[in-house]
């Protein structure tokens, strides 16, 4: 129980640690991450708060994902629900400041994108699966046999585009934040000390597998006491 306790504040922990980076970017205002002009185009298509587009964003990927085989984790469903939960609670409770001088405005952006990776690295590392977004990445690498780089990128560009299409605000932070992304949260779990190749995940499929496992037994188990009883 203790372990368990410890692997869900954790990864909560790391969901709030992310919005806390998706809202300082955004507060920064100049410009908004690839995915996060989808977010927001999204939004004002529908009528949505961000943290609500990104989570329809986000089911619609875990969907995808399904779909590509790639298998969807515990931390991958909470991961699409809880960060844009935490995204709305900090934007519309004015919890991250929004600077007028360009020059912090810039550091907050920067320094965002670090955040949001120490916040992947909380909560990836108790090993329940990635994001839904990651999840993508990685099922359209092994189905492609193409670069992390070359898919990553592709997969920013159809969200910025589709997003500035949608209304989304895209500026010079926009570029700055998809060059630095990947260099950044490198960063992060550098300062983290944390390998991404050693983290095991479980996935629901084991558990379900577990579960049937456990109570087919028991169920085998009791029809032959029972058998035994009439006897």
């Amino acid at each position: 129980m203790n372990r368990i306790c410890r692997i869900i504040i954790r990864s909560f922990m790391g969901y709030f640690v992310c919005a806390l980076g998706i809202t300082m970017t955004i507060n920064a205002g100049l410009g908004l991450a690839p995915w996060d002009v989808l977010h927001q185009g999204l939004a004002g298509l529908l009528g949505l708060t961000i943290g609500r587009a990104n989570i329809l964003v986000g089911l619609s990927l875990v969907i995808l994902n399904h779909i590509l085989g790639e298998r969807i984790g515990w931390g991958t469903l909470c991961n699409m629900l809880f960060v844009g939960i935490f995204v709305d609670f900090l934007m519309l409770n004015e919890m991250v400041p929004i600077f007028n001088n360009l020059i912090l405005s810039f550091i907050m952006m920067l320094l965002g994108v670090f955040v949001l990776g120490i916040g992947s690295y909380l909560y990836i590392g108790v090993g329940l699966g990635s994001g839904p977004r990651d999840g993508l990445m990685v099922a359209l690498v092994k189905r492609t046999n193409k670069s992390v780089g070359l898919i990553r990128g592709g997969l920013e560009l159809m969200a910025v585009t589709l997003g500035y299409m949608l209304g989304g605000y895209t500026g010079f932070g926009t570029l700055v934040l998809a060059i630095a992304n990947g260099y950044l949260t490198q960063l992060a779990f550098k300062v983290t000390r944390f390998n991404v190749k050693e983290v095991e995940h479980r996935f629901i499929d084991d558990d379900i597998r577990l579960i049937r496992e456990k109570f087919g037994d028991k169920l085998v188990d009791d029809v032959e006491v029972d058998a035994e009883d009439r006897n």
